[in-house]
C-alpha cells in the first residue's frame, strides 16, 4: 500500500462507493445478478432477514446522565471498535469476540473510578496495563527459561499484548490530538462537527450534506478513522468505523423529540460497514466470487460449491442450537492489499445486493422493495453469529489494523 490523499471535501461517500467498484472489478472479483437472487430467494436469508435485521446491536445496560455523555460514549466505542484479526485468542482469553470485547472495554472506561479515562486527558495518558486490567487479558506468554530447566518465565508479547498496545496507541493518540485541539473529549469533538451538519442542512436542505459533513471531520481529524489506502495504483476508501459512529448516532438519538443536538438523518444509501464479516460471509453464500482473482486464489477454497453452497441456503437443519458453544479458528491470513479488495467487493456487493431487492417484481416478497443497506449489513453480521454452521465459517484474518 502506498500513501493516499483524501477524497474531494463534499465526496467522501460517492468516494466509498466508487473506489470500492473500481477495485473489486480490477481485482476481477464476480458478483452476478443471479448468485444474488439466489441468496435473497433462498430459505436462509428469507427465514431470517427481518429477526436479525431489526436489532441495532447499540443497546448497553447504563443510563447516562446527559445526551453528551452518551455521546461520548459511542464516539469512544467507535473509535475502538476494531480487533476482528484477534476473534480466536479473544475467545480463549475471555469468551468474546472482538466487538463484545470492545463494546466492555468502552463500558469499563466509563464506569472506572480511577482518572476520567473518557476524558481526552485520560484516553491520552492511559498506559497498556490499564486498558489490560479493564480487558481482563494477560499480555504475559510463558516460556521455558534459557538456561534453568523446569522454570518458566512471562514476557510481553503474544496476540494480546499486540492488541492491547493497538488499543493503548489509538487512545493516546486521539487524546492526544483531542488535547492539543481544545477538546475536553470526543464526544464534544463529535458534538461541534453535529452542530456544523446541522447548519450545513439547514442552508441548502441536502440531508446527505450533514453525513458528509460529520464523515469529513472525523476522517480528516484522527488517524483511527482514515480507513483508506492505495491498492495495486489505487485508491480505496471504507472508512468503516466512521461509517458506523454516524449510524450509531442516527440511532440511539434519532427517535428523541426533540433530540438533543442534530441528529444526521442517515440516508438509505449510506455504504456498510465493511469489516472481515461482511466479505467472509458472502463468499461463503455465494455472492461473492474470487474464484477468477490471481491475488484471492488461495482464499476460501472450499467456497461456492454447490453441495455446500445448498446447505447453507436452506433453513438451518432441525435442532440446531444456535447459541451452541463453537470455538472460532483462524481463517485465512490476509495481506493488507488483500483484505482491501475483499472489504471493497462486500462494499460493492452490498450496493448491488440493494439495487436487486428493490427491483424484485413478485408480490409475495414485496419486502424486499425496502431494502435498506444498514439493515443487509446487520443481518450479514448477525446470521454468521445466528446459526452453528454459519459460526464454523471461516472469516479471514488481519491482525496488525485499527480499522476493523
Amino acid at each position: 500500500m502506498g500513501s493516499v490523499s483524501f477524497p474531494p471535501s463534499g465526496e467522501f461517500l460517492q468516494s466509498i462507493r466508487a473506489s470500492s467498484k473500481a477495485l473489486r472489478e480490477a481485482a476481477n472479483i464476480i458478483i452476478d445478478e443471479q448468485s444474488i437472487k439466489r441468496l435473497l430467494l433462498s430459505p436462509a436469508f428469507a427465514t431470517s432477514f427481518e429477526r436479525l435485521s431489526a436489532s441495532n446491536g447499540l443497546a448497553m445496560p447504563l443510563n447516562f446522565p446527559t445526551a453528551h455523555a452518551e455521546l461520548n460514549f459511542w464516539s469512544i466505542f467507535a473509535l475502538l471498535n476494531f480487533g476482528s484479526g484477534y476473534r480466536a485468542p479473544l475467545h480463549a482469553e475471555t469468551g468474546g469476540g472482538a466487538s463484545d470485547c470492545m463494546k466492555a472495554l468502552a463500558f469499563a472506561l466509563y464506569i472506572s473510578t480511577d482518572d476520567d479515562l473518557m476524558s481526552a486527558r485520560g484516553m491520552h495518558n492511559i498506559s497498556q496495563a490499564t486498558v489490560a486490567e479493564l480487558m481482563r487479558v494477560n499480555l504475559h506468554t510463558e516460556k521455558p527459561h534459557e538456561t534453568l530447566q523446569h522454570v518458566v518465565v512471562g514476557e510481553l508479547r503474544g496476540p494480546m499484548y499486540d492488541l492491547v498496545t493497538m488499543i493503548t496507541r489509538v487512545l493516546n493518540e486521539t487524546g492526544g490530538i483531542l488535547v492539543n485541539m481544545g477538546y475536553p473529549d470526543l464526544g464534544m469533538f463529535v458534538l461541534e462537527a453535529l452542530k456544523d451538519a446541522g447548519s450545513k442542512v439547514r442552508s441548502d436542505r441536502n440531508h446527505q450534506a450533514d453525513v458528509e459533513v460529520i464523515l469529513e471531520r472525523l476522517v480528516r481529524a484522527f488517524p483511527a478513522f482514515q480507513d483508506m489506502a492505495v491498492v495495486n495504483g489505487q485508491r480505496i476508501f471504507c472508512f468503516k468505523k466512521a461509517l458506523f459512529l454516524i449510524h450509531a448516532i442516527s440511532v440511539r438519538f434519532g427517535s428523541a423529540d426533540p433530540p438533543p443536538f442534530p441528529v444526521p438523518s442517515t440516508p438509505r444509501d449510506l455504504p456498510v460497514f465493511s469489516d472481515n464479516v461482511l466479505p467472509s460471509m458472502l463468499v461463503h453464500l455465494g455472492v461473492i466470487d474470487i474464484s477468477q482473482s490471481p491475488q484471492l486464489l488461495s482464499v476460501f477454497p472450499q467456497a461456492g460449491s454447490p453441495p455446500r453452497l445448498q446447505t447453507l441456503l436452506a433453513t438451518a437443519a432441525p435442532g440446531t442450537d444456535a447459541n451452541a458453544n463453537v470455538s472460532p479458528n483462524d481463517g485465512p491470513i490476509l495481506s493488507a492489499n488483500q483484505a482491501y479488495i475483499l472489504r471493497a467487493a462486500a462494499i460493492d456487493a452490498c450496493e448491488l445486493m440493494a439495487n436487486v431487492a428493490r427491483a424484485v417484481d413478485e408480490p409475495a416478497l414485496d419486502w424486499l422493495k425496502d431494502m435498506q443497506l444498514a439493515s443487509l449489513d446487520r443481518w450479514i453480521w448477525s446470521v454468521a453469529k445466528d446459526r452453528q454452521d454459519y459460526r464454523g465459517l471461516e472469516r479471514f484474518v488481519l491482525r496488525d489494523t485499527v480499522f476493523f
